[in-house]
């Protein structure tokens, strides 16, 4: 199921990028611009995060930007 229109984001898609270390809207979209456009899929992206689709609400990122860490993990694959 699509949760951004505007990008082709699916819940499916969030859910990895927040098992990856993404566990705010703002990570999310900066990961894959989903909440970036017209912002009306931003709630459900809230409550994709709010039903444990993120494994740790710590701060998983360390204070760096979540697509940067996600080039690098792309990088070593």
């Amino acid at each position: 199921m699509y949760v951004c229109s505007c990008f082709g984001v699916t819940e499916q898609q969030v859910k990895q990028h927040a098992e990856s270390g993404a566990c705010t809207p703002r990570q999310i979209a900066s990961a894959c611009k989903a909440g970036t456009d017209c912002g009306s899929c931003v709630r459900r992206i809230q409550a994709i995060l709010g039903r444990g689709a993120c494994p740790s609400r710590e701060l998983v990122d360390g204070g760096r930007p979540v697509l940067s860490e996600l080039e690098r993990l792309e990088e070593a694959a």
